[in-house]
């Protein structure tokens, strides 16, 4: 089972991310802040972590790169939720550091299988 760290400050976000990935093979943790998103990705050691770039302690940027110097999660894939627009979302996220993004509001058919899609780029639908 492959656990995902979900990092975002919206309860309704977060309810539903976890909700929508319920069904499938993952085991969802979530903070609600980065510093506390953080503290469980070095104690978790998660397989991919989803990011909210708008959080209100942790500039997303900052918090990128604190966890890519963490032994361990150098690799791991760190996605950014963001509601930013398209255009902007891609520049951010290469200047950032992030692997990928995913747009907010996420589609509870489509989530699944973009979140699948960064374990196995292989079988992209």
């Amino acid at each position: 089972m492959k656990t995902i760290l979900l990092i975002e400050d919206y309860a309704d976000n977060a309810r539903l991310v976890m909700r929508t990935l319920k069904p499938y093979d993952y085991h969802v943790l979530h903070a609600v802040d980065g510093e506390t998103g953080l503290l469980m990705a070095v104690e978790k050691k998660p397989d991919m972590i989803l990011l909210d770039l708008g959080l209100p302690d942790v500039e997303g940027q900052t918090l990128i790169s604190l966890i890519r110097n963490v032994p361990g999660l150098e690799q791991v894939p760190v996605i950014a939720v963001t509601a930013w627009p398209s255009d902007t979302a891609r520049q951010m996220i290469k200047a950032y550091g992030c692997d990928g993004y995913i747009s907010k509001p996420i589609s509870p058919k489509a989530f699944p299988s973009q979140i699948a899609a960064y374990f196995d780029p292989e079988n992209e639908e």
